[in-house]
């Protein structure tokens, strides 16, 4: 048995911006490492019976994030177990306490990519309810520069511009394994991988 099959590494948490990947890459590593995959906006969807545009159309931007802040604390108190990979919204970890739960339950992993990139791939889709109306690209960027700190405050960042889904969750898996060898650096330090 090999290290790989003898140990696990702590459940992950996937932050980042908008349009990054958290979400498809978070199944693949979830595939990959025998866990499970929880997708915080869509559970938070499903229990309020609506998509997240209506959630903030109907209790407002700081209705939504109460409701997420409920949810991280339900994940970091064990409810939805501990084998997980887990995909956050892009503005989760803007709280701090946020992130202080989210760092308790499982190493924070950031996908970054660059602001043309990530409007390329969100596009004009409609649902990105902080980018509704005209001025998408501005808003993006300002969005992009609010949430810079918060994003770094993580145990590794992996970029993805120019790499596939699977490529990206072949990084992160690595680095999982590469850092319970002991080979990491100060915990809670990121440092880049590829980005």
């Amino acid at each position: 048995m090999n290290s790989k099959e003898a140990q696990k590494p702590r459940p992950v948490v996937l932050t980042g911006f908008m349009g990054t990947g958290k979400s498809t890459v978070g199944r693949l590593l979830a595939r990959r490492l025998g866990f499970a995959f929880l997708d915080l906006d869509e559970l938070i969807e499903k229990e309020a019976g609506m998509p997240i545009r209506e959630i903030f159309s109907s209790s407002g931007e700081a209705g939504f994030r109460a409701s997420e802040s409920k949810t991280i604390e339900r994940l970091s108190a064990g409810e939805f177990g501990t084998d997980l990979v887990v995909s956050t919204g892009g503005g989760a970890v803007v709280r701090e306490e946020n992130r202080a739960l989210l760092r308790s339950f499982g190493t924070i992993v950031c996908l970054k990519a660059s602001p043309e990139e990530i409007l390329r791939r969100v596009g004009s889709r409609a649902d990105r309810p902080l980018l509704a109306g005209p001025d998408r690209e501005e808003k993006l960027h300002a969005l992009f520069s609010e949430r810079r700190a918060s994003y770094a405050d993580c145990d590794f960042e992996v970029g993805t511009d120019g790499l596939g889904p699977e490529e990206v969750a072949v990084i992160i898996q690595e680095r999982l394994y590469r850092n319970m060898q002991g080979s990491c650096v100060s915990p809670h330090k990121k440092t880049p991988e590829n980005g």
